[in-house]
């Protein structure tokens, strides 16, 4: 019986077009930290479920990656939605720089992670959900778990927002000096 453990990894791919999770192994055979980054580029291109990253410096850099998108996505939210729910006030000291806070915070959003695959994953930290994955046949104590969530609606949340505030700021700029 021919075991998938033995299988080339390309093969492996192939035959298991979307895995369910994959795991990034810390085996040092050859090429080092570059072999665990291309592990996860084939991971994040084939939309595995889980990916669980063994590796302590490559699962760091991942989930400061992501935290910073999400910091990235919250912070256009909230000062968008912050400078809509302002409008009222006709405070432009209030209403200009949290509209453009939004702007600049969803732009850098979309220049820098909206076609990265890696911005599909959020860190998993749900412990009932971890228990459910094979963690115990890993080497290292405390892997990076990275779960696919579909990021469509949190998009269109940030950049509504976003041109949101921008034409509001462009209306009161537009008020301000006519």
């Amino acid at each position: 019986m021919l075991s998938l453990y033995k299988l080339p990894k390309v093969l492996l791919c192939v035959l298991l077009s979307r895995p369910e999770y994959l795991i990034i192994r810390e085996v040092y055979e050859q090429g080092g930290i570059e072999d665990f980054e291309n592990e996860l580029d084939e991971a994040l291109e084939l939309e595995t479920g889980t990916i669980v990253i063994e590796p302590i410096r490559l699962g760091a850099e991942t989930a400061r990656w992501i935290t910073v998108g999400n910091f990235l996505h919250k912070t256009s939210v909230l000062t968008g939605g912050i400078c809509l729910l302002t409008l009222r006030t006709n405070k432009a000291y209030l209403i200009l720089p949290l509209g453009f806070t939004s702007v600049v915070c969803a732009g850098v959003y979309m220049i820098s992670w909206q076609f990265d695959p890696c911005c599909k994953y959020q860190v998993e930290t749900d412990i009932r959900r971890l228990d459910r994955l094979p963690l115990h046949k890993l080497g290292s104590s405390s892997p990076v778990v990275l779960v696919r969530k579909d990021d469509t609606r949190r998009k269109i949340l940030h950049n509504t927002l976003a041109v949101a505030a921008l034409s509001v700021c462009c209306y009161k700029m537009y008020k301000w000096y006519s």
